[in-house]
């Protein structure tokens, strides 16, 4: 009898302690998202761009909206400050699945043998300041399924560019991502969408008057000078959905974004 009894008391304390494991795993999940939803002090909230999708997630050193429909963001932002700019180099580490995206972010695994890059929107480079900045950019919610021909070829091209107008002009403000619709073709078990064409747009209000400029690739090496992909912001728009710095005042933004004059950018 007072075996059984011992069983039982047993049982009840194992349940208990699985229980109590699971709401405490629970709760510190609930706390990783909530921490996600809230804007950084280091964040420029001011320029990011709407949301299609609702799930906006602010990490330390940048920015995101995620699109659990494509497994990725359809938007990654942030400041590139000519502060930020280092020549250090941090050990590479593992991707990570990003634990603040309410509704699951895409496993590193999607990625395996399946033939495409884990791109990043925010590269690593552009967070060489410190360790945990540089380690933030390998979650699996700042990346994007890239070829690697275009990423490390006019993908990488237009990224070292970025870093040279942050350094020329005191910091631009960048937002980067996928055209996520049309026909794309998928990977991995999650589906994760393959953009055929990818976007960075970049502000700069820090050498004067405030000028803009935007990209649209196709998803594919080139060898053609940066310029012949300039493109409108009222272009990047129509092709997104996404409102780009709406906060600033509606003149101003509408002959900014409507403008793909590059002639005061130095190439």
């Amino acid at each position: 009898m007072n075996k059984k009894i011992y069983s039982i008391i047993a049982i009840i304390i194992l349940v208990a302690v699985y229980g109590y494991d699971a709401y405490f795993d629970q709760q510190v999940e609930e706390q990783v998202v909530a921490q996600g939803a809230t804007a950084k002090t280091n964040t420029n909230e001011y320029f990011l761009p709407t949301s299609t999708t609702g799930q906006v997630v602010h990490h330390e050193g940048y920015s995101l909206s995620y699109s659990e429909t494509h497994e990725q963001p359809e938007w990654v932002a942030y400041e590139l400050k000519k502060s930020h700019l280092s020549n250090t180099n941090f050990k590479r580490p593992y991707f990570e699945i990003d634990k603040a995206v309410k509704t699951g972010a895409a496993h590193w695994r999607n990625y395996k043998n399946s033939g495409y890059d884990r791109g990043h929107l925010c590269p690593a480079g552009d967070r060489k300041y410190s360790q945990a900045a540089h380690d933030e950019t390998f979650l699996t919610s700042n990346i994007t399924p890239q070829k690697h021909d275009f990423n490390a070829g006019v993908w990488n091209r237009l990224e070292q560019k970025t870093r040279y107008w942050a350094n020329k002009y005191d910091g631009v403000f960048v937002v980067s991502g996928g055209i996520l619709n049309g026909k794309m073709k998928t990977i991995g078990e999650e589906k994760v969408a393959v953009p055929n064409q990818f976007y960075k747009v970049l502000i700069d209000v820090n050498s004067g008057e405030a000028k803009m400029l935007a990209f649209l690739l196709d998803h594919k090496e080139s060898k053609e000078p940066l310029y012949k992909f300039v493109v409108s912001v009222d272009e990047i728009e129509k092709r997104t959905g996404i409102d780009f710095f709406s906060q600033l005042e509606d003149t101003v933004e509408n002959r900014l974004e409507a403008s793909a004059v590059y002639s005061n950018w130095s190439f």
